[in-house]
């Protein structure tokens, strides 16, 4: 399957290993200066912490970067790193802060606790896979509209828009062989008297994975 996974949302999490507290936040981000903003807004947040580790994967630039941020170097922010690459999840930024309890964990120990950390926030934010989605602009009677909208759901595509004049036109989206449905459900639907119009192409994250 073409494309990419990226996190379906904003999420966090929290665990205690050995007295110390980590919190996870994991974003969805498209550019080197959202990841920044994202860390930024952490570090604000939990300026008290020991710790605020962190990585970052964009996938049109290509661009990894990743802090250690005063722990061991190779015990937090590479494993929280091998997580995402792991699971083939890019345009994704982590911070993991740790608050510590006085226990130390070794190398081993902050290894496994950092990658648990990133994997938790993964697991809480879900997935989506970024595809290239068709557009498409569909022409409807008042009269089967609802009935319309419906058909574009229940065959996976979204409703973006929509321009109320004389008849109603709908710019819809699908991903990769789905149009094709749509369209056959259509003909049906309409006896043939409504035939969606191509609009181009785009980049589009589908639903939760």
């Amino acid at each position: 399957m073409d494309g990419y996974r990226i996190p379906f949302q904003d999420a966090e999490s929290e665990f205690t290993e050995k007295r110390s507290r980590f919190i996870s936040h994991i974003f969805q981000v498209s550019t080197e200066a959202e990841a920044r903003e994202k860390i930024e807004s952490v570090h604000r947040r939990y300026y008290d912490a020991r710790h605020n580790c962190w990585c970052y994967l964009l996938h049109d630039s290509g661009i990894v970067r990743y802090s250690d941020d005063g722990e061991p170097q190779g015990t937090a922010g590479q494993p929280m790193l091998n997580v995402f690459q792991r699971e083939e999840v890019t345009n994704v930024c982590c911070v993991v802060t740790r608050y510590f309890g006085g226990v130390l964990l070794g190398s081993g120990g902050l290894t496994r606790a950092y990658s648990r950390g990133a994997k938790d926030a993964l697991d809480a934010a879900g997935t989506a896979r970024v595809q290239l989605w068709t557009l498409w602009d569909v022409p409807c009677t008042y009269p089967l509209l609802e009935r319309v909208k419906l058909e574009v759901t229940a065959c996976g595509g979204v409703l973006r828009d929509a321009e109320y004049g004389a008849e109603v036109v709908l710019h819809t989206a699908f991903p990769p062989e789905a149009a094709a449905s749509f369209t056959a459900r259509l003909t049906e639907l309409s006896a043939g008297q409504i035939a969606p119009t191509a609009a181009g192409e785009e980049y589009l994250a589908g639903a939760k994975e």
